[in-house]
């Protein structure tokens, strides 16, 4: 049995296939009704993204738009790998979240 690669591992090519494979994996677990297994997928595939991405894009300092949260801007404080970490508009804690659910205001 193959040990199954890291995302950080992967190559661009090979990080694409992974997130087709997970979208097809999606399309069957919602059509079987698993919501818990397609939430699973969903971060799976998120992670892949964020691989996908050039962290260094992502500067400290700046605020960026939380894809899935519209309206609500996200701080960076400092990044660590393909995670920046902050605090939301919303709260004072301070959470990692990858870079992949991240856009520019206006964009």
């Amino acid at each position: 049995m193959e040990i199954p690669k890291r995302y950080s591992d992967l190559t661009k090519d090979e990080l694409v296939q992974e997130i087709s494979n997970l979208n097809h994996q999606a399309r069957k677990a919602e059509q079987m009704d698993m919501i818990n297994e397609l939430e699973v997928i969903l971060r799976k595939k998120t992670m892949a993204q964020s691989y996908l991405l050039d962290a260094s894009q992502f500067i400290p300092g700046e605020q960026y738009e939380l894809i899935e949260e519209p309206g609500v801007l996200f701080m960076i404080t400092y990044m660590n790998g393909i995670f920046a970490w902050g605090h939301k508009s919303t709260s004072e804690e301070e959470i990692g979240i990858p870079i992949a659910l991240l856009k520019k205001p206006g964009m």
